[in-house]
């Protein structure tokens, strides 16, 4: 039994509560205030591989990867040495370097879908400019998104939105115009018949199709058998384009992401996280005939003061390098399984209904005893219940996302004994929650 006593968070809360009269809520993003699993969030001091240490010394194994990005664990030493070296030439340009010329390539190699790409700061960023080049190049201005899905804090993204929304409980944000979100159309997902629907309403006026091919921002949903399949013959058939969000996905759950994993090519697909290796981050892609619309190249606008800057590239290449190592992917299947059927049968053994699974280090967990397909789906699960178990977990050193409403990740740096520490830990905490 782990002696939860030792748990303080005396600084963290000092800290916290001098940030909100600074900051809206105390944070710069609304899922890191805990709303939704009670209690004050933590503040970090440090991080290194699988841990991180708050203020207060407490250390945690981190199944966050500050959401992603550190996929080959936290302040990886080649990843910092990169870093050292090119800080030493200056933090950014404003001009090309010939880094992003090496990024590109590397991601050009990587994504199937991906010939030409433009690097950005953000995965909302991202998001923005792939939206504008669907519309530019078909001529077309609505979109149909997935219920549950995140794309970023665009406008036009914030209609039945996942992630942080949903966290909130906030359906769409105030300061977002009905005159810009007519055109967003929604459909829940792994649903191909409202798709068809939609098109079959609003022929000719419909750009294209964007989705997370497998959705982290409702929690971890995969796509159902024929769903990516379904969508691709769908907007061939409608002259639209169809568009990966792979921010998550993209070098995570696969080299070559969801489309490699999947086997299905999007026209276009924006990335993020992964790329720049714990740096901020975005880049968007997709076939030359259509980037080439993309200014200088063609009349659509879209440009960035620190994009392709040459921190945010050199920990990009180094991560990627580190990805292409062999066996990296089949460790992270081993330990995410691992991690994830363990959860599973120790909330069942301990008579809690659950459901969840992973892909390579991509993971989650629902309490609830229904399979998941979509967004409606994953609201029914027990968000009290996951609250409870987010606390205990916190308390006994395993940091999780503070939101039933977001995938887990691992990294190359977790090790079996960290699993077999959290497992522990879980089966504590979950013999201590009524069933």
């Amino acid at each position: 039994m782990v002696n939860t006593v030792s748990f303080k968070t005396t600084k963290s809360d000092e800290i916290f509560a001098a940030a909100q009269k600074l900051m809206p809520g105390g944070v710069n993003s609304p899922v890191r205030a805990f709303k939704s699993v009670g209690g004050q969030p933590i503040v970090f001091d440090r991080v290194k591989g699988a841990y991180i240490w708050d203020v207060d010394e407490n250390k945690y194994i981190d199944y966050v990867g500050t959401w992603g990005p550190a996929i080959c664990g936290h302040a990886h030493p080649e990843v910092i040495k990169s870093l050292s070296e090119a800080l030493e030439k200056g933090t950014s340009f404003g001009a090309p370097c010939y880094l992003e010329n090496i990024l590109a390539e590397m991601v050009i190699d990587a994504v199937p879908s991906i010939e030409m790409v433009r690097f950005v700061n953000s995965g909302t960023e991202a998001c923005i400019s792939v939206l504008r080049l669907m519309r530019a190049y078909t001529g077309r201005n609505k979109i149909i998104k997935f219920e549950g899905c995140y794309h970023g804090h665009g406008d036009m993204f914030l209609v039945k939105a996942g992630s942080g929304v949903a966290t909130l409980g906030l359906p769409d944000s105030p300061g977002v115009p009905k005159s810009v979100t007519s055109d967003t159309l929604t459909a829940p997902y792994n649903d191909l018949e409202a798709v068809k629907k939609l098109f079959a309403d609003h022929p000719d006026e419909i750009a294209g199709v964007i989705l997370e091919p497998v959705v982290g921002n409702s929690g971890f949903i995969v796509p159902d058998a024929g769903f990516l399949e379904g969508l691709r013959l769908i907007t061939e058939q409608n002259g639209a384009l169809l568009v990966f969000d792979e921010v998550m996905t993209g070098f995570r759950i696969s080299y070559g992401g969801a489309q490699a994993k999947f086997g299905i090519t999007p026209d276009l697909t924006t990335l993020g996280k992964v790329i720049g290796g714990g740096l901020p981050v975005g880049a968007y892609g997709g076939k030359k005939e259509i980037m080439a619309m993309v200014a200088p190249s063609g009349p659509m606008y879209q440009a960035g003061t620190l994009s392709g800057n040459p921190l945010a590239m050199t920990a990009g290449i180094k991560t990627l390098e580190l990805l292409q190592k062999p066996g990296t992917y089949e460790y992270l299947e081993e330990i995410t399984h691992k991690l994830i059927s363990g959860l599973l049968t120790i909330a069942k053994n301990t008579g809690h209904k659950v459901t969840g699974g992973n892909i390579s280090g991509m993971f989650g967990m629902f309490f609830t005893g229904e399979e998941v397909h979509n967004y409606d789906d994953a609201k029914k699960a027990d968000t009290s219940k996951f609250a409870r178990f987010h606390r205990g977990m916190l308390e006994r050193g395993v940091y999780l996302a503070p939101s039933q409403f977001e995938a887990g990740f691992t990294s190359i740096a977790h090790t079996e004994e960290d699993i077999n520490q959290t497992l522990a830990m879980a089966e504590e905490v979950l013999k201590e929650i009524p069933a």
